[in-house]
């Protein structure tokens, strides 16, 4: 299969019709390089990086991507609008098609650097923050300012608090609203739990897009399917006949992949793909991407790419198909770490040992 296919052209639909959320230690390059195979068209997001491992950090590190991966989005932690300003300048200089704001991580970590959920309490910094930020672009439309959050903080359940946020920062210049339809606890829930108790309010989300008609609002949150994904997007999924402008799918990406190759027919209505897309053509590309990353980085200080750091995020190519369990023992089996990404695919594939049947007595 091509390595990176050029889009087909979607016409007016918005360009967050169809997301990958920002999901930290996963949404590496590696693994939206991955996605891009699976989904010509959808926007891929980086991990949560905070604007101090830009300031003080390795930028190449950081920052560096694959062409194909675009459209593909940075998204910043942090709450200074100065450091802010200067994340988005860097990411101009490296060719990012948006940067967007994390006011939606409910993790203490997070907290305790005055970003993320936390933010929502604050409504005129976050305001600031984008103020700032959009001045450092230029206002240039080709990169626009994006902001993530939830739905409320804590128990406070109230319709008026979220009401507010969003139009105070769409005051500063924010077009485009990426909200987790879930509050945050900030206090007695890990984040996989801020993922799963708080229960899912897609009505709040709706009752956005009605009074803010004119901003890009884009539902995230327990998304596990494409159906599901479908429905948000037909103007009968919100009262009035307002359709939402864009889905974020998380988990159901990363752990059931393949449901994005369904995303250029299902979600952009383009008809079925035509490049002969299969799970052994994704799965020989990613080996060939591991050789090439395994090449190009070799000898460098600031660590050389290993097949493993690659293919772990290509585990659920498989899920639900016969001989998906072996397939990935194979490709998690780390004792294979100094063979060829291309011979551990081979072993990958080879067909288990027939088992002896016991001789009858």
């Amino acid at each position: 299969m091509e390595a990176h296919p050029s889009p087909r052209p979607v016409s007016d639909l918005s360009p967050w019709r169809a997301c990958v959320a920002p999901m930290l230690d996963w949404t590496d390059r590696h693994c939206r390089y991955f996605h891009r195979l699976l989904s010509p068209h959808s926007r891929l997001y980086t991990e949560m990086i905070t604007t101090g491992a830009l300031v003080y950090g390795q930028l190449h590190r950081f920052l560096e991507y694959n062409e194909a991966e675009h459209p593909v989005a940075l998204q910043l932690g942090g709450s200074e609008p100065a450091d802010l300003a200067h994340c988005v300048k860097l990411a101009a200089q490296f060719g990012y098609d948006e940067v967007n704001l994390n006011c939606g991580c409910p993790s203490e970590r997070v907290q305790r650097g005055a970003f993320g959920a936390c933010l929502m309490n604050e409504a005129a910094l976050v305001a600031d923050c984008v103020r700032a930020m959009l001045d450092a672009s230029g206002g240039d439309p080709a990169m626009p300012i994006t902001v993530k959050h939830r739905i409320g903080i804590d128990q406070n359940e109230s319709y008026d608090f979220v009401r507010d946020f969003v139009g105070t920062v769409a005051q500063a210049g924010c077009k485009v609203f990426i909200v987790h339809a879930r509050n945050a606890w900030l206090k007695g829930l890990s984040p996989k739990e801020n993922r799963e108790i708080p229960p899912l309010r897609y009505d709040v989300v709706h009752q956005l897009k009605r009074d803010f008609p004119d901003l890009v609002i884009v539902l995230n949150g327990g998304l596990a399917d494409n159906d599901v994904c479908v429905a948000q997007l037909e103007p009968g999924a919100v009262l009035d006949g307002v359709a939402l402008d864009g889905v974020m799918v998380g988990r159901a990406a990363y752990h059931t992949p393949w449901m994005m190759a369904e995303w250029d027919e299902r979600l952009f209505g383009l008809g079925p793909r035509t490049d002969g897309l299969t799970r052994e053509a994704v799965e020989a590309e990613m080996v060939a991407y591991a050789q090439r990353e395994i090449e190009r980085t070799a000898g460098w200080a600031h660590g050389e790419v290993r097949w493993p750091q690659v293919m772990q995020h290509v585990l659920g190519l498989y899920n639900g198909l016969p001989g998906a369990r072996r397939w990935r023992q194979v490709w998690s089996d780390h004792t294979l770490k100094n063979l060829t990404p291309a011979e551990v695919m081979a072993r990958a594939h080879e067909r288990p040992p027939r088992r002896e049947e016991p001789t009858a007595a």
